[in-house]
């Protein structure tokens, strides 16, 4: 188990510092941009390992913990940009806290904008050098028992629509099914040119997924035909199948939280960083274009989850800032104080929850 385990620390590491990197680049960036100072730029926490000072003041370094990062910038307390306490009137004009809301809000939404970008960058890089796996939306074959043989569909009809929304490949049509166990949905259904509507119920199918867990699926029971051919994409028509492809990660990973909540779905599906590493570690067997394409996947939840209006995450940040523009005036000290406890609260019970997950099910994750 335990070898197994090892084989999964580079391809976690590397794929953490590529996703922290960037999105902090993206803080930084912006920042300078905006005309902010940048004290630190740091890939982990902890005790710094290595690094330097560059000519403009900023010292970049890595850190001993790899498990996030931080831009400090002039002005802050700590890593979390909490304001430190000199007054406002006798701060720089290169100081964070001195920037008109905005701005402030510009560049806190940055780092998670730059993992939404680093994921659709990766998407459209795949789409034009390596192509698309195009298969209609025809139904090649019944499973005896399904849903499909349930609503009487058969071979060589064409699923059109599901809910309204367009299937043009059986992926749409089997992505769209999947998030909706025991759901029921209306189908357009084109048998030889003939349009009509079905309604069905999908099934429920409980499968490994890719973290060491379990998943509920919808199922129609229908397979694809062997009508299969790869199409490489143009620029722009790979651009849109990536901003699509990412937008999907994200309303799919907000409906399973949402079903969590509400007790549709178990919370062991909840992982931590050993099931983050499971799924690298699985992702690097594949090859460099595997790991590659988990990084995109686990960008964009990167990005997501840092948009949640939890204080200590950017999306905290920018609700404070949201409140400030309203009233006219930052939000008190603490507020600001009593928030972060609270969001880092929220924060480490979250971590250790899903670690807590991760070693349950340690003992078959490396099997």
């Amino acid at each position: 188990m335990f070898g197994s385990l090892f084989g999964f620390i580079i391809p976690f590491i590397i794929a953490l510092i590529v996703i922290v990197f960037i999105h902090e680049w993206g803080h930084f960036i912006v920042g300078r941009l905006c005309g902010v100072k940048v004290e630190e730029f740091s890939i982990g926490f902890g005790r710094e390992i290595f690094g330097y000072t560059a000519n403009n003041g900023t010292r970049w370094k890595l850190c001993l913990l790899p498990i996030g990062g931080f831009v400090k910038f002039e002005g802050d307390l700590n890593a979390a940009s909490f304001p430190d306490a000199t007054p406002q009137e006798l701060r720089s004009a290169t100081s964070f806290p001195s920037q008109p809301v905005w701005k402030r809000a510009l560049i806190v939404a940055a780092g998670p904008i730059a993992n939404f970008v680093l994921a659709i960058s990766i998407f459209t890089t795949f789409f034009m050098l390596l192509g698309v796996p195009s298969v209609t939306s025809e139904i090649g074959k019944i499973v005896p028992g399904g849903a499909a043989s349930a609503a009487q569909l058969q071979p060589g009809d064409f699923i059109r629509k599901i809910n309204g929304n367009l299937t043009e490949s059986f992926d749409d049509v089997v992505y769209f099914v999947r998030f909706r166990p025991d759901e029921d949905m209306v189908l357009t259904i084109d048998r030889k040119g003939q349009i009509f509507d079905v309604s069905v119920r999908s099934k429920v199918e409980t499968i490994a997924d890719n973290f060491g867990g379990s998943l509920r699926i919808g199922r129609l029971g229908i397979e694809s035909t062997p009508k299969n051919t790869v199409k490489k994409l143009s620029f722009v028509d790979a651009l849109g199948k990536g901003v699509s492809d990412t937008w999907r990660i994200i309303s799919t990973t907000l409906r399973y939280l949402k079903k969590i909540v509400v007790g549709e779905e178990s919370s062991k599906m909840i992982g931590g960083p050993i099931s983050i590493a499971k799924g690298a570690g699985d992702a690097a067997k594949l090859g460099p274009a595997g790991l590659v394409w988990f990084i995109a996947f686990i960008s964009v939840s990167i990005g997501l989850i840092n948009l949640f209006p939890v204080p200590m995450l950017d999306g905290g940040h920018l609700v404070f800032y949201a409140i400030e523009a309203i009233r006219g005036k930052p939000v008190g000290p603490k507020a600001q104080e009593w928030g972060m406890r609270i969001g880092l609260s929220l924060v480490l019970m979250l971590m250790i929850f899903g670690t807590l997950n991760d070693f349950i099910r340690l003992g078959t994750m490396f099997n």
